[in-house]
């Protein structure tokens, strides 16, 4: 049994359990899933680059803990979108539940964002909504052309 975190879309984040990739796939309702590792190796950050509806909003706690335990600045760190899950793995590779250590560790790492992180964050999460507004969730409908009927004519 693998205790990860999970992020929905509005940064709620749950403790749950994944024994496989497949859970994490589909955790995060899978359309391609990517990885990104903390900066020690220690965490690994799930999520789908490409995410759809509802799940195309800026996931703001799994960008400020990403910030937290890597090497990205405010300014550099990719934004997150949709469900992200957190884990750990073990030596091989392989998907491993994250230890009560661990999850101090992460909770320490998140209170360790400075004002200045925060501003600028929250600035490119208010240019990300405010071009999330602005584009259409979905393409309009664009109406079928009419072919005319033709009549054969008869010489």
């Amino acid at each position: 049994m693998n205790t990860v975190l999970y992020m929905n879309a509005k940064g709620v984040v749950y403790e749950t359990h994944a024994f496989s990739k497949a859970d994490i796939a589909d955790l995060v309702s899978d359309r391609g899933l990517e990885s990104l590792s903390s900066g020690d190796r220690q965490f690994v950050f799930w999520f789908t680059p490409a995410p759809r509806g509802c799940q195309r909003r800026v996931n703001r706690s799994a960008t400020e803990l990403l910030l937290a335990t890597t090497g990205f600045t405010a300014k550099n760190v990719p934004l997150l979108r949709g469900g992200v899950v957190v884990a750990t793995h073990d030596a091989d590779g392989d998907l491993d539940g994250l230890s009560w250590a661990q999850l101090d560790h992460l909770a320490a790492s998140s209170r360790t964002l400075s004002k200045r992180d925060y501003r600028i964050l929250g600035r490119r999460f208010n240019a990300a909504d405010a071009r999330l507004r602005r584009r259409p969730a979905t393409p309009a409908v664009v109406p079928a052309q009419t072919v005319e009927q033709r009549e054969p004519v008869r010489h």
